[in-house]
């Protein structure tokens, strides 16, 4: 291999890569990287600017990189525009301080440490002393974390009192109230085996005690300062997240306007849907309410993650070889209980780049035992197969033809929330809703995310709700009728409802992305089966978009169109 092979924008892309790794073990676990195991990164200001310095010089190296012959080439193109819009995203949110106010419910530094946990590799006895070392680094993760938070007091970069006083709730979680019982550091080292019992023992108790000081320091003295500032980040922060969310430079109010075009046209269906479950149902959501009662359910905790793998399995067998063509490894996806403590929604986590670990679906029980299935359905459609786990696992399959970058570090929500929501509708339009329940919960689903981008453009940018809505027409958005919305227009529970709403306020961009990730895949498809007419196999279409790696919306539309 030549010097100037070696440079070109894959080349550049892995290099980042492994330096990225060093500086962040995290995102080196959910590569695989196993020697990344016993360490956390540094989420001190000092941390912040390491990574900083790297994305400067790594789009340094790309400009003289795309300069070279043989960088115009289609996989080139692709990761260099993936890696030069992404490290720019970056740069713009990390020098606008927003690493100094990183407080949620889920994302945030803390959350990203506690998570790495369940996909840090646990086999032998040589995975535990690796876990035992990184759970020996979790206080110094948390110090370096409010070093930067106190950074941002001292700048007057607050994060909002709403999301504040949620995550001080989580913490206490975390802590195991107060030395009543196990924190989850403990809970999760107690699985580990005998021979290592006090060194893991000992790990977690350090780790939960770091929790418990985080979580006195959040309450004592953050969250008295922050008080009273907002909870809206305003125009021009929210424009900031929605390019680093979505990769595109956002039409705010156009994108506003969509929410609620597409709010209309799913609350029609609803209604159609809602007669057959219930008819004479007063509204779409009354009927929703009937099948919590007396619709189908599952009961128990184990039984659901089962149904949920049997959903999954089923799904793969219906598709692969009539609408995707599936490697062996890609059909391995595995459904789990989240841990307690976290958000109230389903999430997923892509296989490790060997496979060594697979894909997996999390549900957060929230308590239940009792799971009602009309929005399951879709939802692991959505999480699973076709949806996050075909399009992540697939990027690692064909990781040898893209960079690592494009495959997993340089990954845009937007794209990926887009494809699962895309593979919602692409199961109703192949048919697999083909009861009342379901249908219905499957447009309850969509209208979460239509509502995601009224309310999140609204709330944060405090626009007027339109005449034409039934909902508050001529007043402006507030966090407090945010909350109203989504209650009288989700099937999903108060707490369920709270969480996503400290979500929006804590993410501010990113839960747009769902429904406008959708209409640009739509669009890419649209545009696809225009240029190739009779020739268009959407079998084929699909199999060469999700192995194109990750793009921001721009960009993934064009690249969409040519395939």
């Amino acid at each position: 291999m030549t010097q100037i092979e070696r440079q070109l924008p894959r080349r550049v892309a892995d290099a980042y890569v492994d330096a990225l790794v060093e500086l962040d073990p995290i995102t080196g676990t959910y590569l695989g990287v196993r020697a990344s195991s016993g360490r956390l990164p540094d989420t001190s200001p000092a941390g912040a600017a390491a990574l900083a310095a790297l994305a400067r010089k790594t789009l340094a190296h790309l400009t003289e990189a795309e300069l070279l012959p043989g960088a115009d080439s289609g996989v080139e193109r692709r990761c260099a525009r993936l890696l030069r819009e992404r490290l720019h995203a970056e740069l713009a949110v990390h020098e606008a301080g927003e690493h100094l106010r990183a407080v949620g419910n889920m994302a945030t530094p803390p959350h990203m440490v506690r998570d790495v946990f369940t996909v840090t590799p646990a086999r032998t006895e040589e995975d535990w002393a690796a876990v035992a070392r990184r759970l020996r680094a979790v206080p110094r993760a948390l110090s370096g974390y409010r070093e930067s938070l106190a950074l941002g007091l001292e700048r007057k970069l607050y994060a909002g009192p709403r999301t504040t006083a949620t995550f001080v709730g989580q913490l206490g979680d975390w802590a195991g109230a107060d030395g009543q019982k196990r924190g989850w550091f403990e809970e999760f080292a107690s699985g580990g085996p005998g021979t290592l019992r006090g060194e893991l023992d000992d790990a977690a108790r350090a780790a939960t005690a770091a929790v418990r000081e985080l979580r006195d320091w959040m309450r004592d003295v953050y969250a008295p300062t922050v008080e009273g500032a907002p909870d809206a980040v305003g125009r021009e922060r929210y424009a900031r997240w929605a390019r680093y969310f979505n990769g595109t430079d956002l039409d705010l109010d156009e994108a506003y306007a969509y929410g609620w075009s597409e709010f209309h046209r799913l609350l029609a269906e609803m209604r159609t849907e809602a007669e057959r479950v219930l008819p004479g149902a007063r509204t779409p959501w009354v009927a929703l309410a009937r099948l919590d009662e007396h619709g189908r359910c599952v009961e128990g905790v184990d039984e659901i993650r089962d149904w949920l793998q049997g959903l999954m399995d089923r799904a793969i067998d219906s598709l692969d070889g009539t609408h995707f063509e599936l490697a062996g490894r890609v059909r391995r996806v595995e459904s789990r209980i989240a841990p307690a403590g976290g958000g109230g929604g389903p999430y997923y986590t892509p296989p490790s780049e060997d496979f060594s670990r697979p894909g997996c679906t999390w549900l957060p029980t929230m308590g239940r035992t009792r799971f009602p299935v009309y929005d399951l359905v879709s939802t692991w459609y959505h999480e699973g197969v076709p949806g996050h786990h075909l399009q992540l696992a697939q990027w690692k399959h064909v990781a040898g033809d893209l960079s690592r970058y494009q495959t997993g570090a340089g990954m845009v929500s937007a794209n990926v929330e887009g494809w699962a929501l895309y593979a919602e509708r692409l199961m109703d339009e192949l048919g697999f809703f083909p009861g009342a329940e379901e249908r219905l919960g499957y447009l309850d689903a969509q209208m979460m995310r239509a509502a995601r981008v009224i309310v999140d453009i609204g709330m944060h940018l405090e626009l007027e709700i339109p005449a034409d809505s039934p909902f508050h027409p001529g007043e402006r958005w507030t966090p407090e009728l945010a909350r109203e919305f989504l209650g009288a227009h989700s099937s999903r529970p108060a707490d369920y409802v709270e969480s996503q709403l400290t979500r929006y306020l804590s993410m501010p961009g990113q839960a747009i992305g769902y429904k406008l990730g959708e209409r640009a895949w739509l669009l890419g498809r649209e545009k696809a089966r225009e240029r190739r007419g009779e020739a268009f196999d959407l079998k084929a279409w699909h199999m060469a978009a999700l192995s194109q790696g990750s793009l921001g919306l721009d960009d993934l539309v064009d690249e969409l169109t040519r395939l």
